[in-house]
């Protein structure tokens, strides 16, 4: 029985270690919004662990995103003292961690959607608290750059942001549930083919 076990958990292991991999990977592959200035790029690399949550439960998911960021501290370095990473870190990890502890307790389509249906509002939500509080004020002093001329930078690309609060309410919490509603999308197909072998 305690062979198993450790059999059971080295392919686990295993399977979070591939899953983060993928998920360090697609970090490199970012797409500008059309709302949003160029230092808030879109990526999807919360999929891997969005995936890796729903075929082995919350705690895989969350694992997968601390994972992910620690290969992008230790192979890309950080330009934010690793503040960005652990707001990326936090964030997908709340979002990973809602969709699938409500697809978990019971394992159907409607939980899956419910789950990243509520996983996108939480991720918008601690981003918007995240970006008000942490980033935008961390970046700011670190960089030397007032606010303002942050609130400047995305003026140009979306003219309805005029400081800080509209920064936030029309683009930041519109990216993230954009962000989340593609994540949603591609993990529902992806899921049902890589299911199988996940579970094995």
């Amino acid at each position: 029985m305690l062979v198993l076990r450790e059999k059971m958990d080295t392919k686990s292991m295993v399977k979070i270690s591939i899953l983060s991999v993928l998920a360090f990977i697609i970090m490199f592959f970012e797409a500008p919004l059309w709302f949003a200035p160029p230092f808030l790029e879109i990526d999807l690399s919360d999929l891997p662990a969005l995936i890796g949550a729903f075929a082995m439960g919350p705690v895989a998911g969350v694992v997968i995103e601390l994972l992910k960021n620690i290969l992008n501290i230790g192979l890309q370095g950080t330009d934010t003292a690793g503040i960005g990473e652990l707001a990326n870190f936090i964030v997908g990890s709340l979002f990973v961690f809602s969709a699938s502890s409500i697809y978990f307790r019971k394992k159907s389509l409607k939980n899956a959607i419910i789950g990243m249906i509520v996983g996108t509002i939480v991720m918008a939500v601690a981003m918007s608290v995240a970006n008000y509080f942490v980033l935008i004020p961390f970046y700011s002093k670190a960089y030397g750059m007032p606010i303002e001329a942050i609130i400047g930078m995305a003026s140009k690309v979306n003219s309805i942001v005029v400081d800080l609060k509209t920064f936030i309410i029309y683009t930041v919490v519109p990216f993230n549930l954009i962000k989340g509603v593609l994540l949603s999308v591609l993990a529902l197909p992806l899921y049902k083919k890589l299911a199988p072998i996940l579970k094995r």
